[in-house]
C-alpha cells in the first residue's frame, strides 16, 4: 500500500549513553519541577475562614422574582424549561383562583417549578429566554453541597423570593436594559 504523502521519514533508535540509561537526567528534571512547585504560593482557599471573590458576570443559585406588589412574576410559559440545554428546569401550570389574585401577576402561574441543581450547567439561557424577568442566577449565593440527589431539585420553596421587600435580592446588575 502506497502512503498519501511523501514525507514519510526514515527514523532511527539513537543508542543511548551510560548516563541516560541510568535515566538520573530525567529524575533530577522531575526534582526540580517538583521543588519549583513546593515554594510557589498557594492557591487553595480554605473556605469556611476565607471568602473567594467572584466575578461580576459569575452565576449561582436560581431566583424567582416577585414584581413591586409582591405577585410572583413567573407566568409558566415554559421558555425558561425550552431553552435548557440540559433539561434540569420542570414545570406545572394552573389558573389562578379569583382568591390569588395578589399572589400572582397573570392568570396562568407555575403551580410547580423545580429545578434539578446536579443537571443545571448554571449556562444562563432560562434568564435570557424569560420574557418576564422572572428567573435569575444570582451572583451572592453558592448551591451547597449535599449527601443525597434529593435535597438538588428545588422547588418554589427554595427558588421564590420572600415576600418581605426588605428581604428581596437585588438583579439589578443582570437585568436588561430598556430604552
Amino acid at each position: 500500500m502506497e502512503p498519501l504523502t511523501s514525507r514519510a521519514q526514515v527514523v532511527e533508535k539513537k543508542k543511548m549513553n551510560l548516563w541516560e540509561r541510568m535515566y538520573l537526567p530525567a529524575i533530577v528534571g522531575g526534582m526540580a519541577i517538583t521543588l519549583k512547585h513546593l515554594f510557589k504560593k498557594k492557591v487553595t482557599v480554605k473556605y469556611p475562614e476565607q471568602k473567594r471573590e467572584f466575578s461580576k458576570v459569575w452565576r449561582g443559585q436560581h431566583v424567582l422574582k416577585r414584581d413591586d406588589n409582591g405577585a410572583e412574576r413567573c407566568t409558566a410559559c415554559g421558555l425558561c424549561a425550552l431553552a435548557c440545554p440540559a433539561e434540569a428546569i420542570t414545570m406545572d401550570a394552573a389558573e389562578r383562583k379569583p382568591s390569588e389574585k395578589n399572589l400572582y401577576r397573570e392568570e396562568k402561574y407555575a403551580a410547580r417549578y423545580e429545578i434539578d441543581m446536579l443537571r443545571c450547567i448554571f449556562c444562563g439561557l432560562c434568564e435570557d429566554a424569560c420574557p418576564k424577568e422572572a428567573i435569575f442566577l444570582r451572583d451572592d449565593k453558592i448551591v451547597m453541597s449535599e449527601f443525597g440527589r434529593k435535597p438538588f431539585v428545588y422547588g418554589k420553596d427554595i427558588l421564590v423570593e420572600p415576600m418581605d421587600p426588605t428581604k428581596r435580592i437585588d438583579i439589578s446588575a443582570r437585568q436588561k436594559k430598556t430604552f
